[in-house]
Protein backbone atom coordinates (compact mmCIF):
# COMPACT_ATOMS: atom_id res chain seq x y z
CA UNK A 1 0.00 0.00 0.00
CA UNK A 2 2.35 2.66 0.70
CA UNK A 3 4.58 1.65 -2.70
CA UNK A 4 0.85 2.17 -4.23
CA UNK A 5 0.85 5.68 -2.82
CA UNK A 6 4.28 6.56 -3.44
CA UNK A 7 4.74 5.54 -6.87
CA UNK A 8 0.54 7.15 -7.20
CA UNK A 9 2.41 10.40 -5.85
CA UNK A 10 5.24 10.25 -8.21
CA UNK A 11 3.12 9.93 -10.99
CA UNK A 12 1.17 12.82 -10.33
CA UNK A 13 3.51 15.15 -9.02
CA UNK A 14 2.91 17.72 -11.50
CA UNK A 15 -1.00 17.58 -10.29
CA UNK A 16 -0.14 17.99 -6.72
CA UNK A 17 2.51 20.85 -7.32
CA UNK A 18 0.02 22.88 -9.06
CA UNK A 19 -2.75 22.61 -6.56
CA UNK A 20 -1.21 22.81 -4.00
CA UNK A 21 -0.79 26.79 -3.33
CA UNK A 22 -4.99 26.51 -2.58
CA UNK A 23 -4.19 24.16 0.29
CA UNK A 24 -1.20 26.53 1.31
CA UNK A 25 -3.68 29.70 1.29
CA UNK A 26 -6.77 27.73 2.66
CA UNK A 27 -4.96 26.54 5.46
CA UNK A 28 -4.10 30.47 6.82
CA UNK A 29 -7.31 31.76 5.50
CA UNK A 30 -9.42 29.44 7.81
CA UNK A 31 -6.69 30.12 10.41
CA UNK A 32 -7.64 33.78 10.04
CA UNK A 33 -11.16 33.64 9.87
CA UNK A 34 -11.88 31.63 13.53
CA UNK A 35 -9.47 34.57 14.70
CA UNK A 36 -11.45 36.97 13.02
CA UNK A 37 -14.63 36.13 11.18
CA UNK A 38 -15.75 39.74 10.94
CA UNK A 39 -12.88 40.38 9.37
CA UNK A 40 -13.91 38.31 5.86
CA UNK A 41 -17.54 40.02 6.17
CA UNK A 42 -16.06 43.29 4.73
CA UNK A 43 -14.51 43.84 0.95
CA UNK A 44 -13.18 47.24 1.63
CA UNK A 45 -10.51 46.87 4.16
CA UNK A 46 -11.54 42.96 4.86
CA UNK A 47 -10.51 39.53 3.77
CA UNK A 48 -13.03 38.85 1.62
CA UNK A 49 -10.99 39.97 -1.31
CA UNK A 50 -8.22 37.54 -0.20
CA UNK A 51 -11.02 34.42 -1.07
CA UNK A 52 -11.22 36.22 -4.63
CA UNK A 53 -7.37 36.10 -4.86
CA UNK A 54 -7.88 32.33 -4.25
CA UNK A 55 -11.19 31.91 -6.53
CA UNK A 56 -8.03 33.66 -9.21
CA UNK A 57 -5.94 31.33 -8.78
CA UNK A 58 -8.45 28.44 -9.37
CA UNK A 59 -9.64 30.25 -12.32
CA UNK A 60 -6.35 30.29 -13.90
CA UNK A 61 -5.51 26.48 -12.82
CA UNK A 62 -8.78 25.74 -14.70
CA UNK A 63 -8.46 27.60 -17.97
CA UNK A 64 -4.65 26.43 -18.54
CA UNK A 65 -4.43 23.06 -17.09
CA UNK A 66 -3.19 21.55 -19.68
CA UNK A 67 -0.56 23.93 -20.75
CA UNK A 68 0.58 23.91 -17.16
CA UNK A 69 1.00 20.49 -16.98
CA UNK A 70 3.28 20.11 -19.32
CA UNK A 71 6.34 22.43 -18.10
CA UNK A 72 9.61 21.49 -16.41
CA UNK A 73 10.91 17.81 -16.49
CA UNK A 74 11.29 15.68 -13.13
CA UNK A 75 15.00 16.16 -12.97
CA UNK A 76 14.03 20.38 -12.50
CA UNK A 77 10.71 19.42 -10.11
CA UNK A 78 13.21 17.74 -7.70
CA UNK A 79 15.41 20.31 -7.64
CA UNK A 80 12.49 22.63 -7.01
CA UNK A 81 11.00 20.66 -4.75
CA UNK A 82 12.49 21.95 -1.50
CA UNK A 83 11.91 25.62 -2.08
CA UNK A 84 8.29 24.97 -3.08
CA UNK A 85 7.62 23.20 -0.02
CA UNK A 86 8.88 26.37 1.96
CA UNK A 87 7.21 28.71 -0.16
CA UNK A 88 3.94 26.61 0.47
CA UNK A 89 4.76 26.74 4.36
CA UNK A 90 5.33 30.40 4.32
CA UNK A 91 1.39 32.09 4.63
CA UNK A 92 0.97 29.30 7.33
CA UNK A 93 3.97 30.79 8.98
CA UNK A 94 2.81 34.58 8.14
CA UNK A 95 0.09 34.01 10.09
CA UNK A 96 1.36 32.39 13.53
CA UNK A 97 4.18 35.14 13.06
CA UNK A 98 1.68 38.18 12.39
CA UNK A 99 -0.68 37.12 15.10
CA UNK A 100 0.93 34.79 17.55
CA UNK A 101 4.09 36.55 17.52
CA UNK A 102 3.64 40.68 17.45
CA UNK A 103 4.08 41.53 13.89
CA UNK A 104 0.33 42.93 13.07
CA UNK A 105 1.03 44.73 16.47
CA UNK A 106 4.47 46.26 15.03
CA UNK A 107 2.61 47.08 11.98
CA UNK A 108 0.10 49.21 13.71
CA UNK A 109 2.92 51.45 15.88
CA UNK A 110 5.14 51.93 13.44
CA UNK A 111 2.02 52.83 10.93
CA UNK A 112 0.87 55.33 13.83
CA UNK A 113 4.25 56.50 15.08
CA UNK A 114 4.73 57.51 10.88
CA UNK A 115 1.35 59.47 10.87
CA UNK A 116 -0.63 57.15 8.73
CA UNK A 117 -3.98 58.21 9.82
CA UNK A 118 -6.01 54.51 9.46
CA UNK A 119 -2.87 53.10 11.30
CA UNK A 120 -5.39 49.92 12.10
CA UNK A 121 -5.92 49.27 8.69
CA UNK A 122 -2.05 48.84 7.47
CA UNK A 123 -2.11 44.79 8.83
CA UNK A 124 -4.69 43.59 6.42
CA UNK A 125 -3.40 45.39 3.63
CA UNK A 126 0.56 44.09 4.15
CA UNK A 127 -1.08 40.98 4.62
CA UNK A 128 -1.77 41.60 1.14
CA UNK A 129 1.10 41.81 -0.45
CA UNK A 130 3.09 39.45 1.27
CA UNK A 131 0.70 36.96 -0.03
CA UNK A 132 0.89 37.93 -3.67
CA UNK A 133 4.81 37.38 -2.83
CA UNK A 134 4.00 34.38 -1.39
CA UNK A 135 2.13 33.20 -4.02
CA UNK A 136 4.45 34.19 -6.87
CA UNK A 137 7.53 31.91 -4.62
CA UNK A 138 5.30 28.99 -5.68
CA UNK A 139 4.71 30.04 -9.05
CA UNK A 140 8.67 30.08 -9.50
CA UNK A 141 9.28 27.13 -7.43
CA UNK A 142 6.32 24.62 -9.44
CA UNK A 143 6.84 26.60 -13.15
CA UNK A 144 9.82 28.28 -13.12
CA UNK A 145 9.97 32.48 -14.46
CA UNK A 146 7.28 31.41 -16.43
CA UNK A 147 5.23 30.58 -13.88
CA UNK A 148 4.96 34.67 -12.41
CA UNK A 149 3.29 34.80 -15.93
CA UNK A 150 1.06 32.03 -16.15
CA UNK A 151 -0.22 33.21 -12.71
CA UNK A 152 0.30 37.22 -13.26
CA UNK A 153 -3.30 37.84 -12.80
CA UNK A 154 -3.94 36.75 -9.00
CA UNK A 155 -0.31 38.26 -7.90
CA UNK A 156 -1.49 41.30 -9.29
CA UNK A 157 -4.77 41.63 -7.78
CA UNK A 158 -3.42 40.69 -4.78
CA UNK A 159 -0.94 43.22 -4.83
CA UNK A 160 -3.57 45.91 -6.26
CA UNK A 161 -5.76 45.25 -3.57
CA UNK A 162 -2.90 45.83 -1.22
CA UNK A 163 -1.29 48.93 -2.37
CA UNK A 164 -5.16 50.39 -3.04
CA UNK A 165 -5.64 49.45 0.69
CA UNK A 166 -2.33 51.92 1.68
CA UNK A 167 -2.96 54.23 -0.48
CA UNK A 168 -6.49 55.16 1.16
CA UNK A 169 -4.55 54.48 4.70
CA UNK A 170 -2.00 57.34 4.13
CA UNK A 171 -4.39 59.94 2.12
CA UNK A 172 -7.98 59.25 3.35
CA UNK A 173 -11.26 61.05 2.97
CA UNK A 174 -10.12 61.62 -1.01
CA UNK A 175 -6.80 63.35 -0.40
CA UNK A 176 -5.28 60.79 -3.26
CA UNK A 177 -5.85 63.53 -6.57
CA UNK A 178 -4.91 60.74 -9.01
CA UNK A 179 -8.19 58.81 -8.20
CA UNK A 180 -10.05 61.70 -6.87
CA UNK A 181 -9.84 63.55 -10.54
CA UNK A 182 -12.57 60.87 -11.62
CA UNK A 183 -14.86 61.22 -8.75
CA UNK A 184 -17.24 64.26 -9.89
CA UNK A 185 -18.07 63.15 -13.00
CA UNK A 186 -19.01 59.91 -11.20
CA UNK A 187 -20.91 62.01 -8.65
CA UNK A 188 -22.80 64.02 -11.69
CA UNK A 189 -23.68 60.90 -13.03
CA UNK A 190 -25.36 59.09 -10.18
CA UNK A 191 -26.90 62.30 -9.40
CA UNK A 192 -28.89 62.32 -12.74
CA UNK A 193 -29.84 59.02 -12.27
CA UNK A 194 -31.18 59.56 -8.48
CA UNK A 195 -33.67 62.80 -9.96
CA UNK A 196 -34.65 60.02 -12.86
CA UNK A 197 -35.88 57.60 -9.99
CA UNK A 198 -37.95 60.20 -8.56
CA UNK A 199 -35.37 61.35 -5.59
CA UNK A 200 -34.21 65.35 -4.78
CA UNK A 201 -31.02 64.97 -5.60
CA UNK A 202 -28.31 68.31 -5.57
CA UNK A 203 -24.86 67.67 -5.97
CA UNK A 204 -22.28 70.68 -4.70
CA UNK A 205 -19.14 70.36 -6.06
CA UNK A 206 -17.68 73.28 -4.01
CA UNK A 207 -17.27 72.30 -0.31
CA UNK A 208 -13.35 71.00 -0.50
CA UNK A 209 -12.13 68.13 -1.48
CA UNK A 210 -15.30 65.96 -1.51
CA UNK A 211 -18.15 66.11 -3.81
CA UNK A 212 -21.22 66.66 -1.67
CA UNK A 213 -24.36 64.84 -2.43
CA UNK A 214 -27.25 65.39 -0.66
CA UNK A 215 -30.50 62.82 -1.56
CA UNK A 216 -34.48 63.66 -0.10
CA UNK A 217 -37.11 60.39 -0.78
CA UNK A 218 -40.20 62.53 -1.62
CA UNK A 219 -42.33 59.88 -0.46
CA UNK A 220 -40.37 60.62 3.01
CA UNK A 221 -39.29 64.10 3.23
CA UNK A 222 -37.45 63.94 6.50
CA UNK A 223 -35.57 61.00 5.15
CA UNK A 224 -32.31 63.24 3.51
CA UNK A 225 -29.03 61.46 3.10
CA UNK A 226 -26.19 63.89 2.64
CA UNK A 227 -22.35 62.32 2.55
CA UNK A 228 -19.20 63.72 0.56
CA UNK A 229 -18.22 61.21 -2.40
CA UNK A 230 -14.67 60.02 -1.92
CA UNK A 231 -12.77 57.86 -4.37
CA UNK A 232 -13.19 54.77 -2.10
CA UNK A 233 -17.04 55.43 -1.98
CA UNK A 234 -17.01 56.11 -6.02
CA UNK A 235 -15.38 52.29 -6.86
CA UNK A 236 -12.66 54.57 -8.73
CA UNK A 237 -10.19 51.09 -7.09
CA UNK A 238 -12.43 48.69 -9.08
CA UNK A 239 -11.88 50.74 -12.13
CA UNK A 240 -8.01 50.35 -11.33
CA UNK A 241 -8.07 46.65 -10.89
CA UNK A 242 -10.33 46.28 -13.83
CA UNK A 243 -7.47 47.33 -15.89
CA UNK A 244 -4.88 45.39 -14.60
CA UNK A 245 -6.68 42.02 -14.82
CA UNK A 246 -8.10 42.44 -17.64
CA UNK A 247 -4.66 44.06 -19.83
CA UNK A 248 -3.53 40.54 -18.23
CA UNK A 249 -6.05 38.90 -19.23
CA UNK A 250 -6.42 39.87 -22.72
CA UNK A 251 -2.81 40.02 -23.42
CA UNK A 252 -2.85 36.55 -23.16
CA UNK A 253 -5.91 35.34 -25.35
CA UNK A 254 -5.35 34.87 -28.96
CA UNK A 255 -7.29 37.62 -29.99
CA UNK A 256 -6.67 40.75 -33.28
CA UNK A 257 -5.98 44.33 -31.42
CA UNK A 258 -8.87 45.50 -32.06
CA UNK A 259 -11.08 42.19 -30.51
CA UNK A 260 -8.68 43.00 -27.10
CA UNK A 261 -9.80 47.56 -27.41
CA UNK A 262 -13.03 46.75 -27.96
CA UNK A 263 -13.52 43.86 -25.22
CA UNK A 264 -11.32 46.25 -22.64
CA UNK A 265 -13.78 49.54 -23.52
CA UNK A 266 -16.54 47.75 -23.04
CA UNK A 267 -15.86 46.18 -20.04
CA UNK A 268 -14.43 49.35 -18.55
CA UNK A 269 -17.64 51.27 -19.55
CA UNK A 270 -19.55 48.44 -17.46
CA UNK A 271 -17.55 49.09 -14.37
CA UNK A 272 -17.76 52.69 -14.61
CA UNK A 273 -21.48 52.06 -14.70
CA UNK A 274 -21.73 49.78 -11.85
CA UNK A 275 -19.90 52.35 -9.80
CA UNK A 276 -22.86 54.92 -10.83
CA UNK A 277 -25.29 52.48 -9.91
CA UNK A 278 -23.16 51.56 -6.36
CA UNK A 279 -23.68 55.19 -5.76
CA UNK A 280 -27.48 55.32 -6.33
CA UNK A 281 -27.66 51.98 -4.22
CA UNK A 282 -25.74 53.55 -1.75
CA UNK A 283 -28.49 56.52 -1.13
CA UNK A 284 -31.22 53.98 -1.47
CA UNK A 285 -30.36 51.88 0.54
CA UNK A 286 -29.60 54.48 3.62
CA UNK A 287 -32.54 56.20 2.83
CA UNK A 288 -34.39 52.93 3.41
CA UNK A 289 -32.99 52.75 6.67
CA UNK A 290 -29.59 50.84 6.14
CA UNK A 291 -26.42 51.34 7.42
CA UNK A 292 -24.26 53.23 5.69
CA UNK A 293 -20.44 51.51 7.16
CA UNK A 294 -22.38 48.14 6.06
CA UNK A 295 -22.81 49.38 2.45
CA UNK A 296 -19.50 50.94 2.23
CA UNK A 297 -18.09 47.76 3.68
CA UNK A 298 -19.54 45.13 1.86
CA UNK A 299 -22.30 45.54 -0.62
CA UNK A 300 -20.82 48.77 -2.32
CA UNK A 301 -17.46 47.57 -3.41
CA UNK A 302 -19.34 43.23 -3.92
CA UNK A 303 -21.00 45.52 -7.15
CA UNK A 304 -17.75 45.97 -9.46
CA UNK A 305 -15.54 43.09 -8.40
CA UNK A 306 -18.18 40.51 -9.08
CA UNK A 307 -18.43 41.85 -12.63
CA UNK A 308 -14.55 42.39 -12.79
CA UNK A 309 -14.50 38.48 -11.63
CA UNK A 310 -16.66 37.24 -14.17
CA UNK A 311 -15.04 38.99 -17.15
CA UNK A 312 -12.99 36.16 -17.91
CA UNK A 313 -15.52 34.06 -18.12
CA UNK A 314 -17.59 36.52 -20.03
CA UNK A 315 -14.64 36.84 -22.83
CA UNK A 316 -14.11 33.48 -23.11
CA UNK A 317 -17.83 32.83 -23.42
CA UNK A 318 -18.60 35.54 -26.10
CA UNK A 319 -14.87 33.86 -27.87
CA UNK A 320 -16.90 30.58 -28.02
CA UNK A 321 -20.65 31.64 -28.59
CA UNK A 322 -18.77 33.97 -31.74
CA UNK A 323 -16.85 30.91 -32.94
CA UNK A 324 -19.95 28.96 -32.94
CA UNK A 325 -22.00 30.76 -35.22
CA UNK A 326 -19.30 31.88 -37.45
CA UNK A 327 -18.29 28.21 -37.72
CA UNK A 328 -22.19 27.29 -38.81
CA UNK A 329 -22.09 29.93 -41.62
CA UNK A 330 -19.24 28.90 -42.96
CA UNK A 331 -20.23 25.14 -42.88
CA UNK A 332 -23.71 26.71 -44.57
CA UNK A 333 -21.68 28.68 -46.90
CA UNK A 334 -19.93 25.22 -48.00
CA UNK A 335 -23.00 22.80 -47.81
CA UNK A 336 -24.35 25.36 -50.11
CA UNK A 337 -21.72 25.49 -52.51
CA UNK A 338 -21.58 21.54 -52.70
CA UNK A 339 -25.10 22.14 -53.64
CA UNK A 340 -25.06 23.85 -56.20
CA UNK A 341 -22.10 22.13 -57.94
CA UNK A 342 -24.07 18.90 -57.45
CA UNK A 343 -27.31 20.77 -58.72
CA UNK A 344 -24.88 22.20 -61.96
CA UNK A 345 -22.88 18.58 -62.64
Amino acid sequence: MKINILASARNNARKIMLLAPLAAFGVPLLWLYVLSPTSFDALWKGRTFELLFVWLILLELILGWESLQGAPTIKLIKLRVAGLVVALLLPTIYVLVSNYAGLNAAIVSSSRQAGIFWYEDMPIAVEYLVFAFFFGLMAVQSQGVSGLKSFSIPIFFSVTIGAVFIIDSVFPNGQFPPFQIFVPSTTMLATGLLNFMGYHASLDLGQGILPQLTVTDPGNPVSTATFGIAWACAGIESLLIFAVITLLFLKRMPLSWRAKVGYFAFGAAVTYLVNVVRIVSLFSFVLGGGDVNLFHQTYGPLYPIAWIVMYPLFVLGTQRLWHRVTGGERQALVESAETALAERG
